[in-house]
């Protein structure tokens, strides 16, 4: 009985992570359809939506440490709850930096716009998007192979963030009336690699809950900072 009840808490915990996963992947992708598209109310919206991500999270938090408490889980069990408690944590962190892409579309005023780098910033936060999204199906599903997959595809966001760091440079240089602007695109770009990196982190966590052990999965990736 004891059992059961504790197989149904460990499912509530994927239900709850997978809940939070959708809403950030859903902060992310608002957060840049309102830079580009300059739309304050969508911004605003992701801002007043933080409050639930990071409810979700101190949720999953509670909830695993009671169970460590109470039932005191070992080897696979508790990695497990590890794994939800850290990658939750991640989870936390991209939504933290969605929030801050809205709040650059409410400080921008009417710069001077460089439609190729918003564009490149579209697909940038499409790659990332993907990410988020997969995974989210390769923590439910525990799948090792995907995880390692996804991280590999990180180093095609910091491609991403390398190609609009010279394209802002460049036209900062040309024209000094981007130069705002500019600093906006590449901040922008910065949050999107950052958020990257967080999902390779929870890559990682997979990984750990499969084998046990703590690999880095995408050497190239600097230092996360939070």
């Amino acid at each position: 009985m004891l059992r059961t009840q504790f197989e149904e808490d460990l499912q509530n915990l994927h239900t709850q992570f997978s809940t939070m996963a959708q809403e950030v992947s859903d902060a992310v992708y608002k957060s840049v359809k309102a830079f580009i598209k300059h739309d304050k109310e969508i911004a605003y919206n992701v801002i007043e939506n933080d409050v639930k991500i990071n409810e979700l999270e101190v949720q999953l938090e509670k909830k695993s440490l009671e169970m460590i408490a109470l039932q005191q889980p070992v080897t696979t069990d508790l990695r497990i709850i590890i794994t939800v408690m850290k990658a939750s944590s991640d989870l936390e962190r991209m939504g933290d930096h969605a929030v801050s892409i809205a709040k650059s579309t409410i400080r921008v005023k009417g710069n001077e716009r460089i439609l190729e780098v918003e564009e490149k910033i579209s697909d940038m936060a499409d790659a990332v998007k993907i990410m988020v999204d997969s995974v989210k199906d390769a923590y439910i599903n525990g799948d090792l192979e995907q995880a390692k997959a996804i991280a590999q595809s990180d180093t095609k966001v910091n491609d991403y963030f390398n190609e609009i760091y010279d394209m802002c440079i460049k036209e900062m240089k040309e024209n000094p009336e981007t130069v705002v602007g500019g600093t906006d695109y590449l901040q922008v770009a910065g949050f999107l690699e950052r958020i990257g990196d967080y999902v390779t982190n929870i890559c990682e966590w997979i990984v750990y809950l499969k084998t046990g052990k703590i690999l880095e999965l995408n050497s190239n990736r600097d230092d996360l900072i939070s």
